[in-house]
This record gives C-alpha cells, sequence and structure tokens, in this order.
C-alpha cells in the first residue's frame, strides 16, 4: 500500500478533542447523543438551548422514500444529491460520494464545491468541517494527482444505531425540532494509482442526515467516530 495513500487515511481522522467538542456543538442534536457515552452531554447540553438539546429520535412511521439513485456523476466532481425523504436511502448515496473521489480529472475546489451542494442550508445544525475533513488538503491532493490516483466505492447496509434507537423510544416527538437523523453505513472503498493499486478495504462511517417533511433530505456531517 502506498505512502500516498496512507497519509490520506492520516489526514482523515480528526479525533482531537477540541475538534470534537466543537463537533457536538455544531451538530447539535444527534453528534450530542452519539458522544454522551464519553462523558460529554451533561457539559454540553448545558451550553445549548434546552429545546434544542434534546436527543433525536425518529417516529414510529418511517419517511416515506422517493428514488435514492443520485445521478451517475461521470461529468462531475461529485455526484448530485438524491431526491429522497429516507434518511437511510440518502445516507448511503451520500456515503459513497464521500468515499469516491478522481484526482485525474478534477480539482479539490471542483470536489468541495460538490461536496456542499449536499449539505443542509440550516447552519444551525450544519457541521461543515466535519465533511471537508474528508478531503485531503491542497498539497496532498496535487500529490495524488500527480500520482493519477483515484477511489471507487460499493456501499452495503445502512442502519440507525442503537443509540439513536435508544433515543426513539425514549422521546419519539423530539425528531420534530430538527428532522435530524443519526445513519451508521458500511461498505467498501478501492483506492488506485498510477501503474497499481489497492483491493476493496471494508469501511464504515455514521453521517448526520437531516430530513424534514416534504423536503429532500440533506446532510449534517459526519460523526467523529462511528455509532454501532
Amino acid at each position: 500500500m502506498s505512502r500516498k495513500r496512507s497519509l490520506h487515511t492520516q489526514e482523515r481522522s480528526y479525533g482531537a478533542p477540541s475538534s470534537v467538542l466543537r463537533r457536538v456543538l455544531l451538530g447539535g442534536l444527534v453528534l450530542a447523543m452519539l458522544l454522551a457515552v464519553a462523558g460529554l452531554l451533561a457539559y454540553l447540553t448545558r451550553a445549548e438551548n434546552p429545546a434544542s438539546a434534546r436527543p433525536p429520535a425518529t417516529s414510529k412511521s418511517a419517511p416515506r422514500a422517493a428514488s435514492p439513485e443520485a445521478t451517475d456523476g461521470e461529468h462531475e466532481a461529485v455526484a448530485s444529491p438524491p431526491r429522497t425523504s429516507d434518511p437511510i436511502a440518502f445516507a448511503k448515496v451520500a456515503t459513497k460520494v464521500l468515499w469516491t473521489y478522481d484526482t485525474r480529472s478534477f480539482s479539490r475546489t471542483e470536489y468541495v464545491a460538490g461536496l456542499r451542494r449536499w449539505m443542509t442550508s440550516e447552519k444551525k445544525y450544519a457541521d461543515w468541517e466535519s465533511v471537508s475533513d474528508q478531503v485531503p488538503s491542497p498539497v496532498l491532493w496535487s500529490r495524488m494527482h500527480d500520482n493519477r490516483q483515484r477511489a471507487t466505492a460499493t456501499v452495503g447496509e445502512g442502519h440507525f444505531p442503537q443509540a439513536f434507537k435508544t433515543a426513539l423510544a425514549q422521546d419519539p416527538g423530539a425528531i420534530t425540532e430538527a428532522y435530524v437523523y443519526a445513519v451508521t453505513v458500511t461498505g467498501k472503498q478501492a483506492i488506485a494509482w498510477k501503474g497499481s493499486g489497492a483491493g476493496a478495504e471494508s469501511r464504515s462511517t455514521t453521517l448526520a442526515v437531516q430530513c424534514r417533511p416534504d423536503k429532500a433530505c440533506t446532510l449534517i456531517g459526519v460523526l467523529p467516530s462511528v455509532a454501532p
């Protein structure tokens, strides 16, 4: 496995305590809930508006689903978001987008601009930095371009984490404030570069997704750790 790939993997790590604290505050509902196991919930909820600090939960009936397919993105740095109200379907397509790139054909600026189209317009909940952290730095992107590096992804299963389902059972009405869902997605990513490549590697991630009634789902952010 090349050193360039290891550098990209290293850049994707974002576990610094200060960064985690910031993401919890910005991500609000879902992020605070899922990081409660780290002992931060009591402190963080004191800094939040009492209404927005409640853990989210889903309603008993699942949101209706539109087509989960995004455009093929063949001539785009990032495929367009799908028009769906199903958070799991949306999260699976979003995960594939986050794990797919082609430095041969697109600049980092084009790739980042494509990812921004997936984000919620509600600044109170959007955690753009947790998404942009998934992108290699400008210097590394340039090196990857020189090496003709690209990645493809296949997505398998998606589900609501157990912590999210527990919150759902405890307070079914909380979801109606922000309609933010946590979704964990598993799959595989394959990376190739000039004259070589690596086999598909298993990966998983947990996304925060907003799916308001009568609106297509949008991306809130990427959680600092995978929620089972």
